[in-house]
């Protein structure tokens, strides 16, 4: 092709519909794809959190059994106090020290009951946290293996397209720089506003491609003689005749099964 320069608007057309038939086979491999990557993204994220929470779990676990490893202590503890202070009063001189020790026995048969009651909750605690290990274990091995099979799924399809793709993407940037930047920043702006991406349309049957709406005889004689860019005055795409656009596609066409 010519330089920027010298490109007449029939070489300008001509690089425009190229780069949209690019475009247009990008988004079809992409279609392909479709929601996957974000399917394994979200799944990634619920195992990540699973997992996490699994481990917070299992911390708690082991708090809760130390904190009942603790109270058992402080159980024999008491009781070895209890049996000291009993022996105690055996051998006081006045009811006043007798008293004294018989409130100290009291306080660790409190100390005893208290800890008792505290390492019975914690059992309680234990089995629900267990409960829901086990409900947040069945959960990540559910999630795992959906996310296994989506990936095994995602990696065949890019196994089959990346190439195809990497290479449209470096024709496409090749292409852009064959045309003038603001025809580019128009033909981006345009594909960016439609639903399909087609930002360069051929005419069919007399209308826009895609549209209902009818070009009038003498633009289509315009659009035909390839004299200058028309756009089309209800979807803003930029428009090129049918036969242009025949030739330009047979010649993509041979393009694409090369790569």
């Amino acid at each position: 092709m010519a330089t920027k320069a010298e490109t007449t608007v029939e070489d300008k057309l001509r690089a425009l519909y190229d780069l949209q038939l690019i475009d247009s086979r990008v988004d079809e491999i992409r279609n392909v794809r479709g929601e996957l990557p974000l399917e394994v993204e979200d799944l990634e994220d619920d195992v990540l959190g699973l997992k996490t929470r699994m481990d917070k779990l299992k911390t708690d676990l082991e708090t809760i059994n130390y904190e009942i490893g603790a109270k058992k202590n402080l159980i024999e503890e008491a009781k070895v106090l209890i049996k000291k202070y009993a022996d105690q009063q055996k051998n006081v001189r006045n009811s006043r020290e007798f008293n004294s020790l018989a409130k100290e026995v009291e306080f660790q048969e409190l100390e005893i009951q208290l800890a008792e009651k505290n390492i019975k909750e914690y059992k309680v605690q234990i089995e629900q946290k267990k409960e829901v290990i086990s409900e947040t274990k069945e959960r990540l091995s559910e999630r795992d293996s959906h996310l296994k099979h989506k990936k095994s799924e995602l990696d065949a399809i890019l196994a089959e397209t990346e190439k195809e793709e990497k290479a449209l993407l470096a024709k496409s940037e090749k292409f852009e720089k064959q045309i003038e930047d603001r025809l580019v920043q128009a033909y981006k702006r345009i594909r960016n506003n439609v639903k399909n991406g087609l930002a360069v349309v051929p005419v069919e049957r007399g209308a826009s491609g895609g549209s209902f709406f009818t070009i009038p005889p003498q633009v289509q004689v315009e659009i035909a003689s390839r004299k200058k860019i028309i756009t089309d005055e209800h979807s803003g795409r930029i428009l090129v005749d049918p036969v242009l656009a025949e030739e330009e596609q047979q010649k993509m066409h041979k393009m694409f099964s090369k790569i």
